[in-house]
């Protein structure tokens, strides 16, 4: 099964280069980033999204700030501001504050955190592949190319098909951005998997009528309780579920987990220009001078998930004792 990967690192040149996003699945177009700022501005601008893979972007930033001689400070305040929601940003942007002025060691890190994401969705795939059958729904884009790795919900829905568990997917097309039907649906054809693109306010439907056997959703931000951040239209997703007797799982490496979090709230949710929901490609879908609203992500309560899938293993309730066990907190 094809994997595709959001970004490819040439160190001879000292250029990262960026999958764009924004152009697929119509265009596969590589755009080049040589400085920190240049990272700051992709990583705003959705060239690269997903948490794990804007961790991993983040570290090369800081890489990049090195190779062309950047202020360290200002560099990693630029890249903390491109999105604020995503916690891996900030705990990539963390390990890579040790090697301030050391080429050689921000290097060395930020291969490790690559390699680190590859290995831990690797495991989560294999972990979450166990508890999902039938009809998966899943929401937004988890896959190789949110993450840099395997993918967390969507890795766990290849594996599961290769092991003939999942036998079909359907695919949320995750309005307003369309990660899910321009994304989602070009990885799990790129992969072989069976699937359907869906609107979002389809989801009840199928439930209703006993089309959909679970639904697994990634995570940008979960706070020690369980409650967690995720795109936008996941809450809704949750009490749908929750009300049909669906399981809910959410994927995610430990490292998205926010210890500083006790419960959901409090967690900052990124807004997202309005012209995102006024507009598709260009075309101007409201009237002229009408308002929107756009908050990027939402929080979903612990208590509609059945289960939350990590490196180590699928946690059940109570989730703050698991979390903090799989975390090694007292």
């Amino acid at each position: 099964m094809e994997r595709v990967l959001p970004f490819r690192f040439e160190e001879k040149e000292g250029v990262f280069w960026l999958l764009d996003q924004r152009k697929l699945p119509l265009e596969e177009v590589w755009v080049p980033v040589r400085t920190a700022r240049e990272m700051a501005e992709a990583i705003r601008a959705m060239v690269v999204r997903g948490a794990p893979a804007i961790g991993v972007s983040a570290g090369f930033g800081m890489v990049l700030a090195h190779l062309r001689g950047e202020n360290p400070e200002e560099a990693d305040q630029l890249l903390r501001r491109s999105r604020p929601t995503a916690v891996n940003l900030f705990h990539a942007l963390d390990r890579m504050r040790a090697h301030w002025g050391d080429l050689e060691g921000s290097l060395e890190e930020a291969w490790a955190l690559w390699r680190e994401v590859e290995a831990t969705e690797k495991a989560i795939s294999l972990h979450g592949a166990k508890v999902l059958r039938g009809q998966v729904l899943t929401h937004c884009n988890t896959g190789p190319l949110a993450t840099g790795g395997y993918g967390t919900a969507l890795g766990a829905i290849v594996e599961a098909h290769r092991q003939g568990r999942v036998a079909h997917v359907w695919v949320d097309e995750t309005r307003p951005y369309l990660q899910g039907a321009r994304l989602t649906a070009y990885e799990l054809k790129k992969a072989g998997v069976p699937a359907t693109l869906i609107t979002d306010n389809m989801a009840g439907f199928l439930m209703a009528q006993g089309r959909v056997d679970a639904v697994i959703v990634g995570v940008d931000r979960m706070a020690l309780n369980g409650d967690f951040a995720n795109k936008i239209g996941t809450y809704a997703l949750a009490v749908l579920a929750h009300h049909h007797g669906v399981p809910f799982y959410a994927a995610l490496p430990l490292a998205s987990v926010d210890p500083k979090f006790s419960t959901g709230e409090g967690i900052p949710i990124e807004e997202r220009p309005p012209e995102e929901v006024l507009e598709l490609r260009g075309v101007r879908l409201a009237p002229p001078g009408f308002p929107a609203y756009h908050p990027a992500f939402d929080v979903t309560p612990y208590r509609f998930l059945t289960g939350i899938i990590t490196e180590k293993g699928v946690l059940y309730p109570p989730f703050e004792e698991a979390l903090r066990d799989a975390l090694g907190l007292t």
